[in-house]
């Protein structure tokens, strides 16, 4: 085994940084043969089998190139769960935990509707339906490729939810029908291309990640527009938000008259959620 954490090493040297390959190691281990780091230093002197040896070969190859892990793997580690990535739905971020976790804590009754929208992997809907009790989920994507990964990965969670293919700009409101509605849609503005990693531009789909300088807050408007017909009175919006736009966004959502609108913050201090109630008594 030592010679092929070698090959990975001198593969990726001067690409990545070293404690990123370090971590890249553990995790091809971890996905390839199913090795704890302590099994990597227990059987270090033992012998690969050669088709996985192969399969080092070419996951290092792809990700010379810069390819996402994820990706490479076909994995992403999110909320306690190993879910199924592909170039069709953005990787989940560390930082969306946090929002599932404000979700949870401030919603804890039974048999809540939820939906979320723009559901990509079915990262947020999938967390939300293992977490809170009894939650009726629906999720919403434009994608039909993303749909279908999301699909894959609830029924590997065994968590219930609903998946449709629709678009938030067009889609027509149920009258009061979701306590909880929950969306992380795209918001990078195109001039912050030049901030984003090479590896992000390259290889993640555009159309979940910018918005056009001249209207950032397009999908935010459409889905707090929608919110306030289809959230019952009490009900919650949860937003994940670019921090550059955060005063915007909080100053949307008071105008669209909905109540209690917070900001929070990431575990690095910046403002990347948004929660807000609509008028009337909580669910």
């Amino acid at each position: 085994m030592k010679q092929n954490i070698a090959k990975i090493r001198n593969g990726l040297a001067g690409i990545y940084p070293k404690e990123e390959i370090d971590a890249m190691v553990r995790i091809i281990f971890e996905q390839l043969m199913g090795y704890s780091q302590v099994d990597m230093v227990l059987r270090a002197e033992s012998e690969v089998p050669p088709f996985i040896a192969e399969r080092i070969t070419a996951v290092v190859e792809r990700l010379r190139k810069r390819e996402p892990i994820q990706y490479v793997l076909d994995d992403a580690y999110f909320y306690g769960m190993h879910l199924h990535v592909t170039r069709a739905t953005l990787i989940p971020r560390p930082e969306t935990e946090q929002l599932i976790d404000l979700i949870v804590e401030q919603n804890t009754g039974s048999d809540l509707r939820v939906l979320d929208v723009g559901t990509g992997s079915g990262c947020i809907a999938i967390a939300l339906a293992r977490h809170l009790r009894f939650a009726q989920v629906e999720a919403l994507d434009v994608s039909g490729e993303a749909l279908a990964v999301a699909r894959r990965n609830a029924a590997e969670m065994k968590a219930k939810v609903t998946f449709t293919e629709a678009d938030i700009l067009t889609a027509v409101p149920q009258n009061e029908a979701w306590d909880i509605i929950v969306s992380n849609p795209p918001y990078i503005a195109i001039s912050e291309r030049e901030a984003i990693d090479d590896n992000v531009l390259r290889y993640e789909p555009h159309s979940a990640l910018f918005v056009p300088d001249d209207d950032p807050l397009r999908f935010y408007r459409a889905i707090a527009r929608y919110a306030r017909v289809a959230l019952r009175p009490g009900g919650r919006l949860y937003f994940e938000i670019n921090p550059r736009f955060a005063d915007a966004t909080t100053e949307l959502l008071r105008s669209m008259e909905f109540e209690a609108v917070e900001l929070h913050l990431d575990y690095t201090g910046r403002r990347r959620f948004t929660s807000c109630r609509k008028a009337g008594h909580e669910p």
